[in-house]
């Protein structure tokens, strides 16, 4: 190795920093030369023969970075080296990744197909990793979270048992109970004072209802997860779950189902009805002794949880109506009357709701449910798949029609309701013209998610006869078609007595 030496006073030029370490740097630039350096040095050039040094030599010096294959870089090599490793820290941020998933997708779908018949098994074949990825499992977001807690603190044990419960699904099965709840159409929406004959929305009723339908729910999810662990191994969003990766025992795990499952069902017998509870109960059996173990036998389980997904909103109006029962509060006098076909279209929307959702989401990850084992039409048949997500996306059409025509919603809604319902079905004909691909799963995924709470929210602003109930509790005006409160007055006459005199009305 040929060694340089740079003049004294000189340190920072680079072209010496690879031949000679610091601390002979600092001798060479600081101190003072002896006499016969220059002979030396001399004679060393022209004799040919260049001292031979150890790595060890160079330990001490820790501006260089050692090479055992062979000479240590220049300053090029060494700042393309820094800038190589500033872009793949910059390629490994989070919005760098979608964007590079984007362009493979992109470009994978821009290579020639051959014929429309191998079109879709050569789609089939890509990998996950080159398609949008989906948004994380709320339940590994927990988990993931718990570990960064003490083993035994109770943070760390809340958030696992919250993470049993699948918590953005079961928010969501709570809030189309109340939504469901709020759109029963009593006689008096806004009640002025306590006491009325005219029956008005109870908030101990819903407190019972929301708190017994989250219970409930939680109770199933977390069976769900008992039953399957070794399935959700396989699957990117569900290997993080807390029994997959041990992080709470099964038997903790099967107390808490059992726990907030005879919790739930109480809650909504002594605090609701129990039509309210049989329908509580009837969604945890379905979902974890019939919907669970049917996803290994047959692709029937999408329409079994499509079912499960329509209970709540039947929840929530048997509710409202048990508070005007006149009879026993049976199923049949809540649910089986002329007057109860709102909240059967609501647990039809709501049923129809689940086949864009759960297809364009299922979609994605087709190969993951395949290796698990779960029969999904996202990969059993998926023009099939596109089909469904279509077929109940134009659904929603006519059925928020209907909702107007039972007195659920005025007509207004029928117009409101128009452009966001026409926006997922456009999503789902691309879904369905694409096969899922060209982006065309992950809008009509997005397209759903905001679909569900944008439909709710046009049907609550506008119940029917809501705004005109309001407008005349501001102004004053009588309700239409109601009488004055007394027809007859009573009036004290001369003698005393009372006598019973007819007011005219003005």
């Amino acid at each position: 190795m040929a060694c340089r030496l740079r003049p004294a006073g000189n340190l920072l030029r680079p072209f010496t920093l690879h031949n000679v370490c610091w601390r002979c740097s600092q001798q060479l630039g600081y101190a003072k030369p002896p006499a016969r350096a220059f002979a030396q040095t001399s004679a060393t050039a022209t004799s040919g023969q260049h001292p031979q040094l150890k790595a060890s030599y160079f330990i001490s010096n820790r501006l260089l970075r050692r090479d055992q294959d062979g000479p240590a870089p220049n300053r090029r090599a060494a700042l393309t080296t820094a800038g190589e490793g500033t872009a793949r820290a910059d390629h490994d941020l989070p919005h760098r990744r979608r964007q590079a998933a984007r362009r493979n997708a992109a470009r994978a779908d821009s290579r020639p197909r051959e014929n429309s018949n191998t079109n879709i098994s050569h789609h089939s074949a890509l990998p996950a990793a080159s398609e949008n990825p989906l948004p994380q499992d709320a339940s590994s977001a927990l988990t993931t979270a718990s570990t960064k807690h003490p083993a035994g603190s109770l943070r760390r044990q809340l958030s696992l048992l919250l993470s049993l419960s699948k918590p953005r699904l079961t928010v969501l099965v709570v809030l189309t109970a109340m939504a469901s709840y709020a759109l029963y159409p009593v006689p008096a929406f806004l009640s002025p004072s306590v006491g009325l004959d005219t029956p008005s929305l109870s908030p101990l009723t819903l407190t019972f209802l929301t708190t017994g339908t989250a219970l409930c729910s939680a109770s199933a999810n977390a069976l769900n997860m008992l039953y399957e662990p070794a399935w959700d191994a396989k699957m990117s969003r569900t290997r993080n779950r807390p029994i997959v990766r041990g992080l709470i025992s099964e038997r903790r795990a099967l107390a808490f189902a059992i726990l907030t499952a005879l919790t739930g069902v109480g809650a909504l017998y002594f605090g609701v009805n129990p039509t309210v509870a049989f329908l509580g109960a009837a969604n945890i059996a379905l979902y974890a002794g019939v919907y669970t173990p049917m996803k290994r036998m047959s692709c029937l389980n999408t329409w079994v949880g499509a079912v499960m997904g329509g209970i709540p909103p039947l929840m929530g109006w048997a509710a409202a109506a048990g508070e005007s029962a006149t009879g026993d509060g049976s199923f049949r006098e809540l649910l089986l009357t002329p007057d109860a076909a709102g909240g059967w279209l609501l647990a039809a929307l709501l049923f129809a709701w689940q086949f864009p959702h759960f297809m364009a989401l299922s979609w994605p990850i087709r190969e993951e449910y395949k290796a698990a084992g779960h029969k999904m039409l996202c990969w059993v048949n998926p023009a099939r798949n596109a089909r469904v997500a279509l077929r109940y996306s134009l659904l929603f059409l006519p059925l928020s029609a209907a909702l107007c025509a039972v007195g659920v919603t005025d007509w207004s809604f029928a117009a409101t309701s128009l452009p966001i319902n026409l926006w997922l079905a456009r999503e789902s004909v691309r879904f369905w013209q694409h096969q899922g691909h060209k982006g065309s799963a992950r809008g009509l995924f997005w397209a759903s998610v905001w679909h569900l709470p944008g439909i709710m929210v046009l049907a609550l602003v506008q119940k029917k006869g809501m705004w005109g109930r309001i407008w005349r509790s501001i102004v004053g005006e009588p309700e239409e078609g109601l009488e004055d409160e007394d027809e007859y007055d009573w009036v004290e006459v001369d003698d005393g007595e009372d006598a019973k005199s007819t007011v005219g009305k003005s």
